[in-house]
Formats: C-alpha cells, structure tokens, sequence
C-alpha cells in the first residue's frame, strides 16, 4: 500500500507542486485553511518515504496510548504511525485534514494497510478538533504530529498544549521547506519558558523534534 502510494505521488506531484509553489510565489495575503485545502487538493504531497519510517521507529519506541497527526491527505505517515501502534499492541492515531476526499481515500488506504483498527481519520480543522479533544478521547496526547500547512503549526501546537501529556514528542515537518511559515512555531517552541526542550534537523525539508515539559518546565542542561 505503501509503495503504491508513493508511486501515484510521484506520477502526480511531477505535475502538481510546480502549480502549487507557482500558486504560493504570488500570493501576497495570508492563506486560510479552506483556500490551502483548495490550492492543495489536486496534490498528494506526502512525507519523503525516510520520515515515515522515522515515525515508525519513534511510535514503536515511545509506545504511545494516543497519537494526533495534523495534515493527513492519502494517508502515508498516517499507515506508518498506525503500523507501528499495531505492533505495540496498543494505542490510537487521531489524524486531521479539510479535505473529504483525501481523508475518503486515507480511510481505504489505511484498511487496505490492516491498520485501520488502529487509527481515526477525522474531516474538520485540526484547532477545532482539538479545542473539542477530551470529548474525543480522555487520555492526554502523547505524540503529535504535524505535517500539515506550516503557518498553522503554532496554532495548533498552542490548542494542542493543554492535551499533552508531560514528556510527550511533538514532531513538525518542512520548518526549512516553508520556513517563512514555520518562524513563529520555532520561536515558541525553542523559548524554554515555553515548555519544550527541542532540536532543529536539517534533512532537506527541515525538522524539529520537541520534547513537551509543561508551561514551567525547565531543564538542568
């Protein structure tokens, strides 16, 4: 399913991003999620193949009870994450996007997967779902994953946060990608008052991995 996956993407974002990133060089008002959604919906713009399996090996280690994903289009990260709570034995994805017919096509890929037990796709704004999340679930987040439209990561980090649970991982994609974006999450979550102990990745798109201490959290190092 996995492979699949990748190859449509590779067949469709050849012709897709070009008209996307033309799309984003001339917009000079700031985006709302529907208009994102809109500008994003003929894409499949998933995760390169290598962050997937970093989830994976994140989720199998960390063990997690409850995972929420920002941004789930056809599914990828959303089988990887899924795949590895199955072999923990344990635990439930939560994932988010506006968009119906990705996340139509995110619910047949993760049962064509046999992970589907496993995860929850939700149609809705990931701020919105989350203000609501104890009515969702009534255990605290322990991953959170963000992969959707980078000027929203603060947003939705700052909903997220009365959710975590202390010592959860908060995983952002593309903060070098869309870096103009992604500014304000990084300024929040590299301020330690914040709660975070946090490092930058480089790897093409850029990541940052984040360790949530609570809004006094503070570190010896």
């Amino acid at each position: 399913m996995l492979d699949a996956i990748a190859a449509k993407q590779d067949r469709v974002d050849a012709v897709e991003q070009p008209k996307l990133l033309d799309t984003i060089r001339r917009r000079t008002t700031p985006w709302s999620p529907a208009e994102l959604v809109d500008a994003c919906a003929s894409g499949y713009y998933a995760a390169p193949a290598a962050i997937g399996r970093m989830l994976y090996a994140c989720v199998r280690a960390v063990r997690p009870r409850t995972v929420f994903e920002f941004g789930t289009a056809h599914g990828f990260t959303a089988i990887h994450i899924a795949a590895a709570l199955k072999d923990n034995g344990t635990g439930k994805l939560y994932t988010v996007d506006l968009h119906e017919g990705k996340c139509a096509a995110a619910r047949d890929h993760l049962k064509a997967a046999g992970v589907d037990a496993y995860a929850e796709v939700i149609t809705g704004e990931a701020v919105e779902v989350l203000s609501a999340f104890p009515t969702l679930c009534s255990e605290p987040i322990d991953f959170l994953y963000l992969d959707g439209w980078a000027d929203f990561y603060l947003d939705v980090v700052r909903t997220a946060e009365p959710h975590l649970r202390a010592g959860a991982l908060v995983h952002a994609d593309d903060t070098e990608k869309f870096a103009a974006g992604a500014r304000p999450y990084l300024d929040h979550v590299r301020e330690q008052a914040n709660g975070y102990v946090t490092v930058g990745v480089t790897d093409g798109q850029g990541l940052e991995l984040s360790t949530f201490t609570g809004p006094s959290g503070r570190t010896a190092a």
